[in-house]
């Protein structure tokens, strides 16, 4: 099968998903390829700041009326039994990518979107037009934009600089059912890592973690290892043991690189977790894949009609949005994820955000956005 589009996306998480809404929206021909089926659960946090909103309903996704669980505070314990709590600058929700993903795939959908359920297997860019190939399809189109996540095949046949480099993080994801503050994203510290616990629609319970490998792979199984590690934070045992898995097993992730990215890269235009990867102790990732997905396309659209003259121009314009928007954000992230993977160094900074809480609401500040406006 032949096709030729406008814009041909490659991934279909938050950032290509919101991506193919925006740009079918406002009249673009779009294929979107996605290798897995929708839904599907992901490793993720699942918490998105209220700065999405506005955007959200401007694509006509009515994320309230899926019934989120609404989020005001942040808590962050540590393994040696300290705590500290504070509102959230702007607040935010959980929601599972279960629900999110589907729903954003069911719009990409009814606007029009070619969604090819395929693996990617070749790009290549002749003639200032690319042409994306599948084992069962060969796409064209103008533009592409890159939606593949965290690391990909892709990225080898492009030959990122960090593909060839070997991190030393995995995640591990699961839902619960159970009893926490229905309110409250919470990150607890433990040695090697850290552990997201907040609760998604339907009084679901998601605890997502970042774990050394180097620490993880000297036990046997997942149980051993978070019994042996995690539960030596106190308030996250007491999460656990009061908990019940819902899924079969936990799922897992590895080779998780926070290595600085580049938003262009073989004239892609990468969006979400493709262009730069935010720790998840920052918490805002997802808020971040969707805010890309709205600069991308609003630049894309006008290319398409002659605003930005040039492919270049193009190019440029994306790069000097994307490090306006998230540069500082993924800088602040590396800082404090540095940092609070240091015993001593989270003990002290502990002691001042106890004493002075107002400090630990502005380092939340910083790795959180504005009100995305819609134009």
């Amino acid at each position: 099968m032949k096709t030729k589009q406008d814009v041909i996306i490659i991934g279909g998480g938050l950032a290509g998903l919101a991506a193919a809404i925006h740009l079918s929206k406002k009249g673009l021909k779009v294929t979107l390829i996605e290798k897995s089926e929708f839904p599907r659960h992901k490793v993720c946090g699942e918490y998105i700041s209220n700065e999405t909103l506005p955007y959200l309903l401007w694509l006509d996704i009515d994320v309230l009326s899926l019934s989120p669980q609404k989020i005001t505070s942040f808590e962050f314990t540590t393994q040696n039994g300290r705590i500290a709590k504070v509102k959230l600058p702007l607040g935010g929700f959980g929601i599972s990518r279960y629900l999110l993903d589907s729903t954003l795939y069911e719009k990409a959908l009814s606007n029009g979107c070619q969604i090819l359920k395929e693996t990617v297997t070749d790009i290549s860019f002749q003639n200032d037009e690319f042409s994306v190939a599948t084992s069962n399809a060969k796409v064209s189109a103008k533009l592409v934009l890159g939606a593949f996540g965290k690391r990909s095949n892709i990225d080898q046949f492009l030959a990122r600089d960090f593909i060839t480099k070997k991190s030393p993080w995995l995640a591990v994801k699961a839902h619960y059912s159970g009893t926490v503050p229905n309110d409250t994203v919470a990150l607890h510290n433990f040695n090697g890592g850290y552990c997201g616990v907040s609760k998604v629609e339907n009084d679901i319970i998601n605890i997502c973690y970042l774990a050394d490998y180097a620490t993880f792979k000297k036990y046997k199984n997942i149980e051993e290892y978070q019994k042996n590690v995690l539960y030596k934070n106190k308030y996250l045992k007491s999460v656990f043991e009061k908990s019940t898995l819902l899924f079969d097993k936990p799922l897992t992730i590895s080779q998780i690189c926070f290595d600085k990215k580049q938003p262009v890269e073989n004239h892609i235009l990468m969006i979400g977790d493709s262009a730069g990867l935010i720790h998840p102790m920052c918490g805002n990732g997802m808020a971040m894949a969707i805010h890309s997905a709205k600069i991308a396309s609003e630049l894309i659209l006008d290319y398409h009609i002659g605003v930005i003259p040039s492919r270049n121009s193009l190019e440029k314009n994306y790069a000097t949005e994307w490090k306006k928007h998230f540069s500082k954000r993924l800088t602040m992230g590396r800082l404090l994820s540095h940092a609070l993977t240091n015993k001593t160094i989270t003990n002290m900074f502990m002691k001042i955000v106890t004493a002075i809480p107002v400090l630990l609401y502005q380092i939340i500040k910083q790795t959180h956005g504005k009100p995305i406006s819609v134009n």
